[in-house]
């Protein structure tokens, strides 16, 4: 008895004590996986808008070139078209998602996920507009799907800020200000001497400065949404000229983003900006996050390994969607090796081109199969 009502009274002692630190770091594991949860939610969503967004404004730039003079031509009659401005809209929606992702989520969790805007975009090409997704281009599809589950699933938790106040403090740490000079002086010399000598004839100089000055206005966009999402939860961070620091370098960095991507998009061809660009945008990002919130500081070495494979594979995903994007499969020829090493190419259907140092004769596809 006097053991039951001691167990009984410790144990009410212990209920009606306070937290424990035990108890405290528990509420912060769950908090930080709700908010991983609600970063990986907003940057999916983001991906199926802005995928989605692609698909809609084509249908309204078809529809308005259709009645008047084509975008491509100087024709500005999309802008009368309400499809088209669904499709902005629906971009825009889609914009928001990622920037609120980023107050959630790791930008080395958000970032790589945009590829899987172009597995939407192709998808819904291939449904909506009649435009045919081939077997490489499913292959492609498949790398970039396989590549995001590795990095969802081994991403780094998201680092507790309290104020935005943490955030500039972290930006003047040693090894992010060196990054900061690292980016404006490289991005100068390439505005300066490189982009009027090889501009227009090297893809990498104003990629280059794309990506830098990009992943600053990532992580100014990141600081930004952790200052909104404390200020929703009664934290205000408004009043802190910090908040409007950020701001003022979200604005001039992409401004000086979309100048230079623009400039690469009107010399060189899209299909190689575009998977050039997210390669080197994303890598120069992961970087930039790694350096300023030290995510792979609280990883182990097998799950950083783990989620830069995952990043390869995302990769060779996008590459192989877009270097593939008009790639005919009936072209394609079949090669073949006879008994005396002669080289067989398949033409079409109905013949055979054999080809040798010595001689060069066609031949049925019949005779091959005898072969």
């Amino acid at each position: 008895f006097v053991t039951t009502y001691w167990s009984a009274k410790s144990l009410v002692q212990r209920n009606s004590m306070p937290p424990t630190q035990e108890h405290l770091s528990i509420s912060l594991q769950l908090m930080d996986l709700q908010d991983h949860t609600k970063g990986l939610l907003l940057a999916l969503s983001s991906s199926i808008f802005i995928g989605a967004s692609f698909i809609i404004k084509k249908k309204g730039l078809k529809k308005a070139g259709s009645l008047g003079v084509r975008a491509g031509g100087g024709g500005y009659g999309y802008l009368r078209e309400p499809l088209w401005w669904t499709g902005m809209i629906t971009m825009i929606v889609g914009e928001v998602a990622n920037f609120a992702a980023y107050a959630f989520a790791p930008a080395i969790l958000v970032t790589p996920l945009g590829a899987l805007s172009i597995i939407v975009s192709a998808g819904l090409a291939h449904v909506v507009l009649g435009e045919r997704l081939h077997l490489l281009g499913m292959l492609g599809c498949l790398l970039c799907m396989v590549g995001s589950l590795v990095i969802v699933l081994h991403a780094p938790d998201e680092t507790q800020l309290q104020s935005v106040h943490q955030v500039w403090a972290l930006a003047f740490q040693p090894g992010f200000t060196a990054y900061v000079m690292t980016v404006l002086f490289a991005s100068l010399a390439l505005a300066i001497y490189a982009g009027p000598l090889y501009g227009q004839t090297q893809i990498l100089v104003y990629i280059g400065i794309c990506s830098m000055v990009g992943s600053l206005s990532v992580m100014s966009c990141k600081a930004l949404g952790i200052a909104l999402k404390l200020t929703f939860m009664g934290h205000n961070q408004l009043l802190y000229p910090e908040t409007s620091y950020c701001a003022l370098v979200v604005v001039v960095c992409v401004v000086i983003q979309m100048n230079y991507l623009n400039k690469a998009l009107d010399i060189f061809n899209t299909a190689m900006v575009s998977p050039i660009y997210y390669v080197f945008f994303t890598c120069a990002t992961i970087v930039a996050s790694g350096i300023l919130f030290q995510d792979f500081q609280r990883q182990s070495s097998g799950a950083v390994v783990t989620e830069l494979c995952g990043f390869v594979t995302i990769l060779s995903g996008v590459f192989l969607l877009h270097a593939t994007k008009d790639f005919d499969p009936s072209s394609l020829h079949l090669w073949k090796t006879d008994k005396d090493g002669q080289h067989l190419a398949c033409v079409d259907e109905e013949s055979m081109v054999v080809s040798s140092s010595a001689k060069s004769r066609t031949i049925s596809c019949g005779e091959v199969s005898r072969h």
